[in-house]
C-alpha cells in the first residue's frame, strides 16, 4: 500500500474508533438519564478540540434562570461598546422587586437602594435573584434586544421573550396582571395565592412546550465556548463574566454534584417546576482542557432532585469520557 493510501486508512479507522466512542458516550448518556420522568437535553463539546456530544441538542427547553447568561452577554456587549458601564448606579423602587429573589437579596435589595450593574450581575449570576435578573434585562434593551444579540452571534436557538416576572406569572397561571408601574411583592403574592392548583398545573404544562424563552443545548454551548474562548466580547468583559460564573452558589446538587473534589466550574443554573438546568464549562485535570456543556431537562412530574440526580450523572458521564479519552484523540 502506497504511504498516502495508508495514511488515509489510519485515519478513517482512528476517526472511526472515535466515532464509535461517541455513540457510546451518548447512549450512555440516555441511560443515565432514566434517573428522570422528564426529557433531558444535552450538549457538551471540548473546546480545545471541537469534539463534541449531543442528545436531543437541536431541541427547544425552556431556560429558567439559565436565560440570565444572554442577558449577561448583552449587557457585558453593551460594555464594550460604551455604551453602559459597570459602575452604573440604578435606584431600585417598589416596582423592581419581583418574585423569585431570596432572603439574602432583600438584604440589599429594597425600595430606594442605589446598587451597580457590577452588583447587580453579580446578584444575578451568583444568587439567580430574579430582580436584579431583570433590571439587567432592562438596562440591557429588554428581551429583543437580547435575542437580536444571539442571532447576530448565530445562535438562533436562544431566545429571550419575558421578564422572570412575567415568566413565573405565566407559568403560575395568574390573571389580570396590572402595568409595571403598579407591582409589589405583595400584589404578586396575592395573585399568585388566587390560581387554583389545577389551573396551575395546566399553566404549567403549557410552559413545556412554548417556544417563548427557550434554548437548544447546541446553541447554548456554542454560546459558553465562545465566552470561554474571549472571542465575542473583549478579553477583560469575558474574565469578568466568567469570574463571576465562577462563584455560583446554587445548584450543588446537578453538575458539580460527582465532579471530583476541587473541580472547577463557572455555570448558571435554571429551576422551574419540572425544570432543571445547569449550564457552564467544566475545567478538566492537568492539561486536557475545557469542556462547556449544557443540560436541560423539562417535563418532570417528580420531585426536583430526580432531574438533577440526572443532570448529575451525566455530567460525571461526560467528564470521564474527556479525561479517558485524552484530547489528542479527539480530534
Amino acid at each position: 500500500m502506497r504511504p498516502a493510501c495508508l495514511l488515509l486508512a489510519v485515519t478513517s479507522l482512528l476517526f472511526a474508533a472515535s466515532d464509535s466512542s461517541i455513540a457510546r458516550l451518548e447512549r450512555q448518556i440516555q441511560l443515565v438519564s432514566q434517573a428522570t420522568d422528564g426529557v433531558l437535553g444535552v450538549s457538551a463539546v471540548h473546546i480545545e478540540t471541537g469534539r463534541s456530544v449531543s442528545v436531543r441538542g437541536d431541541e427547544g427547553f425552556p431556560m429558567a434562570s439559565a436565560f440570565k447568561v444572554p442577558v449577561a452577554v448583552q449587557i457585558m456587549t453593551l460594555v464594550d461598546q460604551g455604551k453602559l458601564t459597570l459602575g452604573k448606579m440604578i435606584t431600585l423602587t417598589a416596582a423592581d422587586l419581583h418574585p423569585g429573589s431570596g432572603e439574602i437579596s432583600d438584604l440589599m435589595f429594597h425600595p430606594g437602594v442605589s446598587l451597580s450593574v457590577e452588583n447587580l450581575m453579580e446578584m444575578m449570576l451568583v444568587i439567580s435573584d430574579n430582580s436584579a435578573a431583570d433590571v439587567m434585562l432592562r438596562e440591557a434593551g429588554g428581551p429583543e434586544a437580547v435575542t437580536a444579540r444571539m442571532v447576530e452571534l448565530g445562535l438562533p436557538g436562544i431566545r429571550v421573550d419575558r421578564s422572570t416576572a412575567i415568566l413565573i406569572s405565566d407559568w403560575t397561571g395568574a390573571k389580570n396582571v396590572p402595568p409595571e408601574s403598579q407591582w409589589t411583592r405583595e400584589m404578586w403574592s396575592k395573585l399568585f395565592r388566587a390560581v387554583p392548583n389545577s389551573e396551575h398545573m395546566q399553566a404549567r404544562k403549557a410552559e413545556m412546550s412554548d417556544p417563548k424563552d427557550t434554548a437548544t443545548p447546541d446553541d447554548m454551548t456554542k454560546l459558553l465556548a465562545r465566552i470561554w474562548k474571549k472571542d465575542l466580547l473583549a478579553p477583560a468583559s469575558a474574565q469578568e463574566l466568567l469570574s463571576i460564573m465562577l462563584r455560583c452558589q446554587t445548584g450543588k446538587a446537578r453538575i458539580k454534584a460527582m465532579l471530583p473534589q476541587g473541580t472547577v466550574l463557572a455555570h448558571k443554573t435554571g429551576t422551574l417546576g419540572g425544570v432543571a438546568n445547569d449550564v457552564g464549562v467544566i475545567t478538566l485535570p492537568g492539561d486536557l482542557g475545557h469542556v462547556a456543556i449544557s443540560i436541560f431537562t423539562k417535563s418532570s412530574a417528580k420531585p426536583e432532585d430526580a432531574s438533577e440526580k440526572a443532570v448529575a450523572e451525566v455530567a460525571r458521564t461526560i467528564y470521564d469520557y474527556f479525561v479517558l479519552v485524552p484530547p489528542s484523540k479527539n480530534q
